[in-house]
């Protein structure tokens, strides 16, 4: 009986040890942990801790909560000089990270070790990274929620209306429906807009964020009905791109912009006038020229967004949205857009082409085509040799060979 007390009692003092380790971890304690959102820069992380001897080593581990197949985790080494009680700051620079929507939500916890070995790993902090600079108002219909800070409650009514009417087409249209909550952030103008987006094109007026069901664009109070197709526009991205994720789920440009130019309903004049132009002069970009991306020049971009409505539309009115859903399940199966489209419609890009031009009394893609310039790389500019840098090259060359061969020929005298 005693022999089972006495067991009794390690046991208790041995787990009353392990559990006051666990909780004291060696003395290591945080006093005071802080996020401070500086959208869309960064945010600066703060940690006031403690303990008993020297702090040596502390890392901040994050995680942005966003649809993912994958979860990502970063963590980060913060520098600072070891005492027994400290403050210190880690800055996150989200233009590295190529940015991310406002309302997005990050964990963060701190990972602390003292000079004796002791650890210690705090729970997950969450921060909301908002944008703070404007006085936000919120309209909610269903599972869309728009938040604005210019123009009355009718304009932000108009917008949700649109983008309700955009979610029916869709749903009428391919079978497809909004099956998650959605966030809009209207920003006053197309400059509010880009100043919070990390290196925009200069044409940039709506950007959508599949992965964190949000949608950012500038729209001003009186270009409420360019507004209200943008809206549409960008919410048909968002709807597609629920439709086909998955671990090889994409889908080629003109797919892509060409569902979302269909969600806003008819094609626009001016968007209109640019395609029929294009088709009287006969300079279509080809479909396989725009499967990648648009050009950064305006006008160019202009008619590869008229061009893709054009081409969905013509899949969709000729052979019904059945053949169409299911060309979009097989590009979320990760197949290639040649044989995706080989095999629903029994041709490939090419052959597309050619049938969407016959429909617009167009012969064959002229070879003269231009291909639409690529979107340059942001705060860089490519290098190529032109003519007079290739002639520069060969005449060094020559001289070089011409300078040794003269070399040679002196010493040889000398000797």
């Amino acid at each position: 009986m005693k022999h089972r007390f006495a067991v009794i009692v390690v046991v208790l003092w041995l787990a009353l040890f392990l559990c006051g380790g666990a909780g004291a971890a060696g003395g290591i304690e945080i006093v005071n942990s802080s996020a401070e959102p500086d959208f869309p820069y960064g945010i600066t992380f703060n940690l006031e801790a403690g303990s008993t001897v020297d702090i040596v080593d502390i890392e901040i581990e994050c995680r942005v909560l966003r649809r993912s197949l994958v979860p990502v985790t970063c963590r980060n080494e913060v520098e600072f000089d070891a005492g027994g009680h400290l403050a210190v700051s880690w800055e996150w620079d989200m233009q590295d990270t190529g940015g991310v929507p406002p309302g997005t939500e990050i964990e963060y916890r701190w990972l602390i070790e003292d000079v004796s070995g002791n650890t210690y790993t705090s729970p997950y902090y969450t921060v909301i990274y908002d944008d703070l600079r404007y006085s936000w108002r919120s309209i909610t219909s269903g599972d869309i929620t728009l938040r604005w800070y210019e123009g009355d409650s009718s304009f932000a009514q108009q917008l949700v209306d649109a983008a309700d009417d955009a979610v029916d087409r869709l749903s009428a249209e391919f079978g497809v429906s909004l099956g998650q909550d959605i966030r809009f952030y209207i920003y006053a103008d197309a400059w509010d807009l880009q100043s919070s987006l990390v290196y925009p094109d200069e044409w940039t007026g709506g950007v959508a964020y599949p992965d964190y069901s949000a949608i950012m664009i500038g729209i001003e109070t009186g270009n409420l009905e360019w507004g209200k197709r943008t809206v549409a526009h960008e919410l048909g991205h968002l709807v597609i791109g629920e439709l086909v994720y998955g671990p090889f789920g994409w889908l080629p440009t003109w797919l892509d912009e060409g569902i979302a130019m269909n969600a806003e309903g008819n094609l626009s004049d001016n968007f209109q006038y640019k395609l029929d132009s294009a088709i009287s002069a006969n300079t279509l970009f080809s479909v396989r020229s725009i499967a990648s991306s648009f050009p950064s020049d305006s006008d160019e971009a202009y008619l590869c967004y008229a061009e893709s409505y054009s081409v969905v539309r013509y899949l969709v009115d000729t052979y019904g949205s059945e053949n169409f859903i299911d060309l979009l399940e097989l590009f979320k199966q990760g197949t290639a857009d040649d044989e995706a489209l080989m095999q629903v419609y029994g041709f490939n890009t090419d052959g597309l082409n050619g049938e969407w031009r016959a429909s617009l009394g167009l012969g064959p893609q002229p070879p003269a085509t231009p291909a639409p310039t690529a979107t340059p790389v942001p705060g860089g500019q490519g290098f190529s040799l032109g003519a007079p840098y290739i002639v520069l090259i060969v005449i060094v060359l020559i001289l070089c060979v011409m300078t040794v061969f003269l070399g040679i020929t002196y010493i040889r005298r000398w000797r």
